[in-house]
């Protein structure tokens, strides 16, 4: 029987039946390139993106493992001038502290960064992690509840790859005070702020993460290591 905080959506037979696809050499290769040029993309063209585009992605984000198969992810398109304005003002109060706590040899470089692209992205939306949900019974989450919020990130990758894989650039803005996104966006009570997405057509294509380009920090091979015990 289905709980009656949400309806259960039952596998159907014909899809139980369904061939695993191959992946085959070529396929592998193209993932690869895929991860490879996906950017944090700051510096956006105004260009509209296709609704069809920005939904066919968030179809594919609902794919993405959950704890439980909870499915905390939601997501707010954040359309309104009034509304854009207060993420924005968030985001001059949280980069000016986050500027003075920046050693002092460090600040004019962290000053000359680009760190969100909140003023040209033509599509904008928040995500949040229903902490409250129902939904997964609470399978797997009464030891580590935090993996509700790594199953919203999981998400937003799977929302990143498939953007990437249209053309469509997508840059997470992590400057902001979650508190005042969940006030400004009237969001329900139990959902906590996790990302902020600008998403459009990118400025110019390159594999060189933005970051290195500006000699913040290289990329330093870490996380290839794996420890044995």
């Amino acid at each position: 029987m289905s709980h009656p905080a949400f309806r259960e959506i039952r596998a159907r037979p014909s899809r139980l039946e369904e061939a695993a696809p191959v992946f085959d050499a070529r396929f592998r290769a193209e993932f690869a390139a895929l991860l490879r040029w996906r950017r944090d993309v700051r510096r956006f063209r105004r260009d509209p993106v296709p609704p069809a585009i920005v939904e066919a992605a968030l179809d594919l984000a609902c794919l993405s493992p959950s704890v439980g198969n909870s499915q905390p992810w939601r997501f707010v398109a954040v359309e309104s001038e009034s509304a854009r304005e207060a993420v924005r003002a968030n985001f001059r109060t949280a980069n000016a502290e986050a500027l003075a706590a920046q050693a002092s040899e460090r600040r004019a470089l962290y000053a000359s960064l680009k760190l969100a692209g909140l003023e040209e992205a033509p599509v904008q939306l928040a995500v949040f992690c229903d902490e409250a949900t129902r939904q997964g019974f609470g399978l797997g989450q009464a030891s580590m509840p935090e993996t509700r919020r790594y199953s919203v990130v999981q998400a937003v990758q799977t929302f990143w790859l498939a953007l990437r894989s249209h053309g469509v650039g997508l840059g997470w803005v992590s400057i902001l005070e979650p508190r005042s996104v969940e006030r400004d966006l009237a969001v329900p009570d139990g959902w906590r702020f996790v990302a902020y997405l600008c998403v459009g057509w990118p400025e110019q294509e390159t594999a060189v993460p933005e970051l290195e380009r500006a000699r913040w920090q290289a990329r330093t091979g870490l996380g290839r290591q794996v420890l044995k015990r």
